[in-house]
């Protein structure tokens, strides 16, 4: 199982749902930088604000740091699951819930931790929010925000899913590589990491199929090094897979929380079908709470570029 991102920023996140704890090591991050703790605590509320599962979410640093002060050797700290109640997912044990990975991760390893998805759980964006904001602090330069929305009204028995927008100003022309390391290939790859991320587009996105090659392209506006360097920015940021100095704009879409407050269909190890209410306490609206993860995947992307 792969539980690592990045290549020069690396992050290796470890825990499980209802485990005692999750938490990462940060290998790559430069000595001497002093970490502003409400910054990634603001992240971290963001992330837990509306949640109907009440954990703490207080960051014990295990290494890497002296005095709040980076030392540049591994950054490892835990987060532990204070509010975790495994026993709400006894029934589950022997059963594949609906739209879940409880399936998926059976067939691929023959054993799966069923208390809550383990580490298919949201549980683990805890880590990527910690790890995304210590990258946000070492790129002062860059300002990377999100606004969101709904895909319609929530009813009571169901829920609902949405959209991400994210915009990223402050990015230097030249980061990506063209080919197969294109920076809109790499967002989207750490976009569609998290969980329920369904869909991915830059500036235009699906909508530039249906225009003309004299709309879409985005034409000149200055010089080379400019702040505006296209009237336009249909492309998001991007040509080429490298980024072009103008400010870097995508959407992820994310499929509704797929854990329902209704009895649903539930297949058994053995073959047959069982109606169940699923337990647990899940989110049934959870766009808002995926921004702060979609921002942090950013900064993870960027930090490996810059």
């Amino acid at each position: 199982m792969s539980n690592t991102y990045g290549n020069k920023f690396r992050v290796t996140t470890y825990g499980e749902s209802h485990g005692p704890a999750v938490g990462a090591v940060i290998d790559g991050c430069p000595a001497g930088v002093a970490l502003d703790m409400d910054a990634i605590r603001r992240q971290l509320e963001r992330r837990r604000y509306g949640a109907p599962r009440q954990e703490g979410d207080e960051v014990e640093w295990l290494s890497g740091l002296k005095d709040g002060v980076t030392l540049g050797t591994p950054l490892a700290f835990l987060v532990r699951n204070e509010d975790a109640r495994p026993d709400d997912y006894a029934r589950l044990e022997h059963f594949f819930r609906p739209g879940h990975a409880d399936y998926t991760y059976y067939i691929k390893y023959g054993y799966r931790d069923h208390r809550g998805g383990g580490r298919s759980s949201a549980r683990e964006t805890v880590c990527r929010v910690v790890a995304g904001a210590v990258a946000q602090q070492l790129m002062s330069e860059v300002t990377i925000s999100t606004q969101y929305s709904s895909a319609g009204e929530l009813p009571a028995d169901d829920t609902v899913g949405g959209t991400v927008s994210c915009l990223i100003e402050g990015v230097p022309a030249g980061l990506g590589e063209p080919l197969f390391g294109k920076l809109n290939a790499q967002l989207a790859a750490a976009m569609m990491s998290i969980p329920s991320a369904i869909g991915f587009e830059m500036g235009a996105g699906f909508g530039a199929a249906t225009m003309k090659g004299s709309e879409y392209i985005d034409r000149w506006s200055g010089g080379v090094g400019t702040e505006n360097v296209t009237l336009t920015n249909h492309c998001g940021g991007i040509q080429g897979g490298i980024s072009n100095g103008m400010p870097v704009e995508f959407r992820v879409a994310f499929h509704p929380v797929v854990s329902l407050p209704q009895p649903v269909e539930c297949l058994h190890k053995d073959g047959h079908l069982e109606t169940l209410t699923v337990g647990g306490r899940h989110d049934r609206y959870h766009i808002a709470r995926a921004a702060v993860v979609v921002e942090a995947m950013a900064a993870l992307c960027l930090i490996n570029q810059l």
